[in-house]
């Protein structure tokens, strides 16, 4: 039995074992038990887990890959530890997990090879998950995986970047080029692994840092005191020199510092997020 790759899913299956053991090869082991990997497919990634020997739990929105996961996959990779207690499969949409409920608030390494399509909507809720993720590695577009590590200064540098890197060090590991999937995508593809940061609280509202970080960059060519303008920024808060910078220019803890200026000196009205 194979698995047919669907566009609408945004399949592209792995077929390179040198990869996808590289891939698994990521993962330090370090603070966690549990390893989720969100669209295993045929399991070209997931037989590389299982060796590892963490407690492997795969997430799959395709019923067909979820059929071969549960009667072809064990039978073709009989050395391996396919019991239930070392692997569970779990039809579904990683986006609408509890992943608290799922893992009953234990650590849980994130891995895969992620459709393109939704790849930056599972770092923001891997982020938001961020006590019970402290590990987090994948496979994605090789521009969204740059942008995710990518440091001020740059075009690429965004919303994304900012928000991973105020919680988790995060580093771009190699290049996977088209002809590795099957089907082959259009684009090059790219590995980054973030590592939760010992200290991953800010010394700021988070929800405020969040805002502030969206609304500047949703206006990028703006300076601050422009894209900012609907924060009720006092004039005098506005003569700040950190508010004539645009926010490309702005490194992670210079954001931290902007939150507590509006915090401290904008409208009480910024308390609150929209």
């Amino acid at each position: 039995m194979s698995v047919r790759a669907k566009k609408h899913l945004g399949q592209h299956f792995l077929t390179d074992e040198n990869i996808a053991k590289k891939i698994a090869d990521t993962l330090t082991e370090t603070g966690y038990n549990n390893v989720l990997e969100i669209g295993p497919g045929m399991g070209v990634l997931t037989k590389y887990l299982l060796e590892k020997k963490p407690k492997v739990t795969v997430l799959e929105l395709d019923s067909e890959s979820v059929s071969y996961l549960q009667d072809t996959f064990p039978v073709e990779h009989i050395k391996l530890d396919t019991s239930s207690d070392n692997f569970q499969i779990i039809e579904g949409d990683f986006l609408k997990q509890n992943l608290q409920q799922l893992f009953n608030g234990e650590p849980i390494a994130i891995i895969g090879n992620f459709p393109y399509n939704i790849s930056s909507q599972i770092v923001f809720k891997a982020i938001e998950n961020r006590d019970l993720v402290p590990e987090f590695s994948g496979m994605f577009q090789k521009e969204v995986a740059q942008r995710i590590a990518e440091k001020k200064g740059s075009k690429a540098y965004g919303i994304i970047s900012v928000i991973a890197q105020a919680f988790y060090d995060v580093e771009y590991l190699f290049t996977v080029p088209p002809t590795v999937f099957n089907p082959p995508p259009k684009v090059d593809s790219g590995v980054m692994r973030m590592i939760r940061k010992e200290n991953y609280t800010l010394p700021v509202d988070e929800k405020l840092f969040i805002r502030v970080v969206k609304t500047a960059f949703n206006q990028r060519r703006k300076m601050l005191r422009s894209s900012l303008k609907s924060m009720n920024l006092s004039d005098n808060l506005k003569q700040d020199p950190i508010f004539a910078m645009r926010p490309e220019q702005l490194s992670v803890q210079e954001f931290i510092e902007l939150t507590d200026k509006i915090a401290s000196h904008g409208d009480r009205n910024n308390e609150r997020t929209s």
